[in-house]
């Protein structure tokens, strides 16, 4: 997509709050963002992080980022199409809004090869979630447990409830 506007804001996003802490996934995405922004002389006016799973459809900074956007008449800078979303229908929806958004690895892709990008990005998230549902069930053929082992008791911390059952029961 052209770059018709002066200004940028510009979203980067990792999947896991791990990546997140590490800062280095996010780091790669900013230092792309900026380089293509200085190069083609863009003003960058905000920039949005997100740690969120991109199979998440309420990403909030997204959200944000893209009011920015229209607000501001500028234009959606990300480093790479699969950090926006692994979704031909959301792209394609993306597409058709207002919002003009450009993904660095690509500046001069056309509206035909955005469509086909998201589309190999949506087959990659389904083999993704495969090998690891496959990776999960010959790790418990193993014998490994998973799951946290605490089970859900951090969901109790400061709850005030009583319990309902009493023991006398039989």
């Amino acid at each position: 997509m052209s770059v018709q506007s002066r200004r940028a804001v510009t979203y980067v996003r990792v999947s896991t709050a791990r990546q997140g802490a590490s800062g280095l996934g996010l780091d790669a995405q900013r230092s792309a963002v900026q380089s293509y922004a200085s190069g083609v002389g863009l003003s960058i006016i905000a920039e949005f992080v997100e740690v969120e799973s991109g199979k998440r459809a309420d990403r909030p900074q997204l959200t944000a980022a893209l009011a920015a956007c229209m607000l501001h008449r500028a234009t959606l800078v990300i480093a790479k199409l699969d950090r926006l979303a692994r979704n031909v229908h959301f792209i394609s929806g993306l597409m058709e809004s207002r919002c003009e958004f450009v993904a660095v690895d690509m500046p001069h892709a056309n509206p035909l090869t955005l469509h086909l990008m998201a589309a190999m990005a949506e087959h990659e998230a389904a083999a993704i979630s495969e090998r690891t549902k496959a990776a999960l069930a010959a790790a418990k053929v193993r014998g490994v447990r998973l799951g946290n082992p605490n089970g859900a008791k951090h969901l109790l911390a400061g709850c005030d409830v009583t319990p309902v059952f009493s023991s006398s029961w039989s």
